[in-house]
């Protein structure tokens, strides 16, 4: 990109990077997109993007070289990006002034391209049972909904899971909530969208366009509500989920289809002593457990479609009508 806006996409030839000490070169096989992607490409975010800029964060590939020093990884090892360079672990970096958003993709150069030279620290080992493609979709998505539920909610077996969607992270959390042994609703507006999900191991689906997914919640829990709630949509939406949940319950910010500013009712948040948390997908020693956990477990992105580059504005275009899980571009 030379500038923002979709049709300042252009493919263009570079020199292969050389990895510097401490950095590897990876060639990478495949990139799996997320919503940021497309508001980082047609308005910004707000983020200092440096021109030519490369969008996309999460990427699968396979060392080339590394530069002196590493020792995390060898030629030949399969490898993930991480969405946030530099959280290790524990809280993430920033102040209350300026909180952390120092992602691929955004601050940093994005892995769209056919080889990337960055730090080892910003990697992690592939999942050895999946395939590209597959592992692509875990630095963003898949963590996303792993911080959420694992690390910050400690989901359980004889829980309520709610989630709002069918779109990466909302699968990624249908099957981690499964793994877990918690029962799992899932809320669409399409049939077809939720009779594939029953396929994935909901336990319920829920038609919003056809009833009020509130009063649909209380039925099938019978009256209690959700424990865990993923919140996908954000701006008003969140009142929703504030109603739906349990006493106690606990909500994961996570999208923002419908804007960044959210609101809620005081009055149920405080009175079912319900804990809303932001989620800004996680660390690298989370995303280390989850790919520990997928070859455990043997989970299976659902991913709607692959693209190549050199259809990346179609890629897009399925990305603006809402895919079932995940879509992957392809990069040979």
């Amino acid at each position: 990109m030379d500038g923002i806006g979709r049709d300042r996409l252009a493919l263009t030839d570079a020199p292969i990077p050389e990895p510097r000490p401490g950095e590897l070169l990876v060639k990478v096989a495949a990139v799996s997109l997320n919503y940021r992607d497309k508001l980082v490409i047609e308005g910004g975010m707000g983020l200092p993007l440096v021109f030519p800029f490369t969008p996309g964060s999460d990427l699968a590939g396979t060392v080339q070289a590394v530069g002196d020093g590493v020792t995390r990884f060898a030629v030949g090892d399969r490898v993930i990006s991480t969405f946030a360079p530099g959280w290790i672990d524990g809280t993430p970096l920033g102040s209350g002034r300026l909180p952390p958003y120092r992602t691929l993709g955004g601050t940093y150069a994005g892995v769209l391209a056919e080889y990337v030279a960055f730090p080892e620290d910003w990697f992690v080992r592939a999942p050895s049972s999946l395939d590209d493609g597959e592992a692509s979709t875990l630095p963003c998505a898949g963590l996303t909904a792993w911080f959420a539920l694992v690390e910050k909610g400690q989901v359980h077996a004889g829980e309520t899971v709610l989630i709002e969607g069918t779109g990466g992270v909302a699968l990624f959390g249908l099957q981690i909530a499964k793994a877990h042994g918690a029962a799992v609703i899932v809320v669409s507006g399409s049939a077809e969208k939720l009779a594939r999900a029953k396929a994935l191991g909901a336990d319920h689906g829920i038609d919003r366009s056809s009833e009020d997914w509130v009063e649909a919640v209380y039925r099938l829990t019978a009256d209690d509500g959700a424990d865990h709630i993923l919140e996908l949509v954000g701006g008003a939406h969140l009142e929703k989920a504030v109603r739906a949940a349990a006493i106690g319950g606990r909500i994961y910010q996570i999208g923002v289809l419908e804007g960044f500013d959210v609101a809620a009712p005081a009055g149920p948040l405080m009175l079912k002593n319900v804990t809303l948390r932001g989620i800004g997908v996680g660390h690298r020693r989370a995303l280390e457990d989850l790919v520990a956990a997928v070859d455990r477990i043997g989970l299976k992105p659902a991913i709607d479609r692959k693209y190549p580059l050199a259809d990346f504005s179609a890629a897009l275009d399925h990305l603006d009508r809402g895919p079932f899980g995940k879509i992957v571009v392809e990069m040979a």
